[in-house]
């Protein structure tokens, strides 16, 4: 069971970045994906939900608006759109999976890291200003 995050890098201030996290070992559309990020001194982030069923989506205020979620199970890949991108967007960005019926949980645990089973890696992501 692997999950790789893809996509980051080096962007200038209103510049978009696509993170892609592709998964190896098992089967994507069973399982809710989450995104989280880490910034240097500050504890981890949940940034954004996407269920495994239904495609409902959940964002961070911090992000809500800019950044959107979506997921190819063809691909068996989930995909983070990040658009005007802000200096404090900074951080290493990681995905997370949590094995379905993930939908019909309370919303507040969707963004919380320790309600995940598995972690990538992590891609950083540098907003320059």
């Amino acid at each position: 069971v692997q999950l790789v995050e893809s996509g980051g890098g080096l962007v200038q201030a209103g510049g978009s970045l696509r993170l892609s996290c592709a998964a190896s070992g098992f089967t994507l559309v069973d399982y809710g994906i989450g995104w989280f990020r880490q910034a240097p001194g500050r504890e981890i982030e949940g940034i954004s939900y996407i269920s495994e069923s239904d495609g409902s989506t959940l964002y961070a205020k911090s992000v809500k608006g800019r950044f959107t979620i979506s997921r190819d199970n063809a691909k068996n890949t989930v995909y983070l759109q990040m658009n005007s991108l802000k200096p404090e967007d900074t951080a290493v960005y990681y995905c997370a999976s949590k094995r379905g019926p993930t939908q019909y949980s309370d919303n507040s645990l969707k963004l919380t890291n320790w309600w995940y089973d598995h972690w990538g890696q992590g891609t950083q992501v540098t907003v320059s200003s």
